[in-house]
């Protein structure tokens, strides 16, 4: 495997990961670090408010009069807050609070403070007591985010991520491509509209213009580019024929899009400017830290900003001939970056040299930092098995490698609240779980039994997701006293299977070919255990959602399944039992199968235990915000580093 003449810098501080060693916090790793390169510059002033009496008390106001930062910290009454910034960059780094004599009821923040990128949070747990925090001008770029675009969980997490990290305080936008069907899913594209003017691409060996439609939205900047390109029926990567041909041209002109959206787009009354943190997710957008680093910072574009590339499937990696080079808009010096080789027993014939480019290879090796969507994945991707031929090379990039849990969009999935369930029901009071299995079972015309166990599977109908092992498992599985529905879309083969094993069994399976948004949240409210046996999975969604909703997730031990399913112990705590569903390893027909007779036996023999397993999922907190909270550490390490460069 070639790995590119490219090379990633080697790491400036030696902190270990936070989010494998809890106690390890990134402010004290970095202090050092600050210390040696801050200069003094000044105080800013922060003044008490005297006329305002309670208003406000407790949070932080713009002053009113206007002043200024106070060279040599001059004394003003209030607080004065001194800006340490970068040597180098000039950028503020950190403040320094000195508090005046007396009491201070009231703190007033600076504009200069936003200018720099840094806010003074509010006043938090009473009078005195202040917290320092910086926020971020973020830039997602994704193929997909919910509800304008989605697939999977991509669209899941670039729907709902951004709109935690805006109610944080930052200033977010999210660039997706405007899919237009030529249907009624075009209506969610009804409350964007065209914003700033059309804008020239330099990419496919010519000059390609795209518009920008922006919609805000919870707190967030939804921005949409749009080309003749995005306009077809199917999903956002093919129809029933296949991948679309042009997948390359179509996500090259996205990343373009995305590097100058921030530049051009007035959002607001103004732009974002220079100093962005790029999210970029997948292959998809793998493109704009290399442009970041070969067409923007040469020119002191950029030279302030940071790129983390979030990567949701490996899987997937944008790989094209060699010679699509030249469409990517990238000087010819950076072929290195994604040059990719296939080993000898992947190229097609003897006269196949085995070389073309690969995108995701380039944002591996040009990012800022990576992240995967579960710390179990960011491990598997570093194996032979589990890299995808790129395990190497982030094994070499593992100093700036960790892997950050999904979050679940709370009010989505929500059994208290959601109106596609019949009944809602609540930790406290179980009893609507009941009534939606009882509804269920109706509607797919099963036998309406309460006390049979009831088993579900919402999923992709591939490989990945391990339908070889359910089709080979469910001739036995049938022969138990239990009910088994499965929601899905994808190989042919396997929607004719599950047709003709519904027809076989009549009284125990359903299959419903297709998905919809409604039944999966009735199948999740009403099964009690959902089946996920997955040959790999990055995060995984519906084992939260299960959770949430007190249905028993049964997963086989991999990636994210493994890091958000505890297994059972019905010993634990003096038999009271800790876990929140099971666990299999490795994955087999066999293994499915004893585990699923476990839990089987488990629901009908330990109805105390079971109830315990329902509410320990249902108390899991897999929200957004807590997610939040940690990708906002990595904005501060991937700041303490310095851009990509050569």
């Amino acid at each position: 495997m070639a790995m590119g003449t490219l090379r990633a810098p080697p790491p400036l501080h030696p902190c270990t990961s936070f989010l494998n060693s809890p106690e390890t916090t990134p402010k004290s790793c970095a202090a050092s670090f600050l210390r040696q390169r801050k200069t003094k510059i000044g105080y800013l002033a922060l003044r008490r408010s005297l006329t305002d009496g309670n208003k406000n008390k407790g949070g932080v106001r713009s002053s009113q009069d206007g002043s200024s930062i106070i060279e040599g910290g001059k004394k003003a009454e209030g607080f004065l807050l001194g800006a340490e910034r970068d040597a180098v960059s000039g950028s503020v780094v950190g403040f320094h609070l000195i508090p005046p004599p007396g009491d201070s009821k009231v703190i007033d923040s600076k504009d200069k403070l936003a200018t720099d990128r840094e806010e003074v949070a509010e006043v938090i747990g009473g009078e005195g007591k202040v917290l320092t925090r910086v926020t971020h001008s973020i830039v997602f770029v994704t193929a997909e985010a919910a509800p304008y675009s989605k697939t999977g969980g991509l669209g899941d997490v670039c729907g709902s991520l951004p709109i935690a990290l805006a109610a944080r305080g930052h200033r977010v936008m999210v660039v997706s491509p405007r899919y237009l069907h030529g249907g009624p899913s075009d209506k969610k594209f009804a409350g964007a509209s065209e914003v700033g003017s059309p804008t020239k691409i330099y990419c496919f060996g010519g000059e390609q213009e795209v518009g920008f439609f922006h919609e805000f939205r919870a707190g967030v900047d939804w921005v949409f580019v749009d080309h003749p390109s995005y306009h077809r029926p199917g999903n956002p990567y093919g129809d029933k024929f296949g991948a679309f041909g042009d997948n390359q041209f179509r996500f090259t002109l996205l990343c373009h899009a995305a590097c100058e959206a921030p530049l051009v787009l007035p959002l607001g009354g103004f732009t974002y400017g220079e100093k962005c943190l790029f999210i970029v997710n997948d292959w998809h957008a793998g493109l704009v830290p290399v442009l970041l680093a070969a067409k923007y910072r040469p020119y002191g574009v950029y030279k302030d900003s940071r790129s983390i590339l979030v990567i949701h499937n490996l899987a997937h990696q944008g790989v094209e001939p060699a010679v699509t080079y030249n469409n990517l808009g990238l000087p010819l010096e950076w072929y290195g970056a994604v040059e990719w080789v296939f080993p000898t027993w992947a190229r097609t014939h003897a006269l196949d040299t085995g070389k073309a480019v690969n995108v995701l290879k380039g944002a591996i090796v040009t990012a800022d930092r990576i992240l995967t969507v579960s710390q179990g994945y960011a491990w598997e991707i570093t194996t032979a098995e589990g890299g995808n031929g790129l395990d190497e090379l982030l094994s070499s990039r593992k100093s700036v490698l960790n892997g950050i849990t999904n979050g679940v969009d709370a009010a989505e999935w929500n059994p208290s609240l959601d109106e596609h369930i019949p009944s809602n029901y609540t930790i406290h009071d179980l009893s609507g779980k009941v009534e939606c299995k009882i509804a269920l079972q109706k509607e797919l015309g099963l036998p309406i039994r309460p006390d049979c166990p009831l088993i579900g599977f919402i999923g992709r109908l591939d490989y990945q997701k391990g339908i070889d092992i359910i089709l080979s498992a469910t001739p036995e599985l049938m022969e138990e006293d239990v009910q088994f529905v499965m929601l899905g879309s994808g190989e042919r083969q396997y929607e004719d299977w599950m047709r003709v094993t519904e027809a076989h069994y009549r009284d125990k399976y359903r299959g419903w070919v297709g998905f919809d948004v409604p039944i999966s949240h009735r199948i999740t409210a009403g099964c009690d255990i959902l089946l996920m046996p997955s040959r790999f999975e990055p995060c995984g969604l519906n084992q939260l959602y299960a959770m949430r909703y007190g249905t028993v997730p049964l997963v086989h031990g991999t990636g994210g399944l493994q890091d958000t399913v505890e297994n059972f112990n019905p010993y634990a705590r003096e038999g009271l039992g800790e876990g929140t569903g099971w666990t299999f390893s490795p994955l087999s027909r066999e293994n499915l199968l004893a585990a699923l007779k476990i839990a089987i036996q488990t629901y009908r023999e330990h109805k105390s235990s079971w109830e315990g397993l329902m509410k320990r999922g249902m108390e899991r907190d897999c929200t957004w915000d807590k997610a939040a909270v940690k990708y906002e550490q990595v904005f501060e390490w991937v700041f303490i580093d310095p851009p990509y460069v050569i």
